[in-house]
């Protein structure tokens, strides 16, 4: 079994990476396999809404990172995906890649994997940010482990969230306890 994170955040190694990042930290010192990837930096064009997808079964929108990234959500077994909170909402970044998914879902290429959302907020409106990528995973059929809220503006303040902090591990060790139950 391996265990994917996205932070969707614009910001490297900010607070919605951190927070994804307790998780995976879980994961790893029981031996899981990681991996995780920062959508900052990386080109996710919008979708154009053609539906060409429904044919070529695969987004045909080219030239940037979303096939690489598809790709690991693909061989994963659990995904991690984490978005700042912006107006209530996921950021947009993360919304294009979100978007883009609908490519997966005529297939159902998804479904069967199982997921944790994470959301960050300044002092409010994580909860939506968490229904929008909680309806991202149920849409595609994952599972659901759980979800985590932190509060954190400055650079590493989730990290202080003491709430926040003890779910993510709690997510974590849920996560091991799967892995260990799978491998019997």
């Amino acid at each position: 079994m391996n265990v994917l994170g996205i932070s969707g955040s614009t910001r490297r190694n900010g607070n919605t990476a951190d927070l994804v990042n307790v998780i995976l930290e879980r994961c790893q010192g029981a031996g899981i396999t990681t991996e995780f990837i920062s959508l900052a930096g990386k080109k996710i064009h919008p979708c154009l809404g053609c539906e060409k997808c429904k044919e070529k079964k695969w987004c045909v929108i080219a030239n940037d990172d979303w096939d690489s990234i598809a790709q690991k959500i693909l061989d994963c077994d659990v995904l991690i995906i984490g978005s700042p909170t912006y107006y209530y909402d996921v950021c947009g970044h993360l919304k294009n890649f979100i978007d883009r998914t609908y490519s997966l879902y005529h297939d159902r290429k998804l479904a069967g994997r199982k997921g944790v959302a994470v959301a960050v907020q300044a002092n409010k409106g994580a909860s939506r940010t968490i229904q929008t990528l909680e309806g991202f995973l149920s849409t595609h059929e994952f599972a659901s482990l759980g979800s985590v809220k932190g509060n954190g503006y400055r650079e590493g303040e989730v990290l202080t969230d003491t709430e926040a902090m003890e779910k993510a591990r709690k997510i974590g060790d849920k996560i091991v306890r799967l892995v260990k139950k799978d491998r019997g």
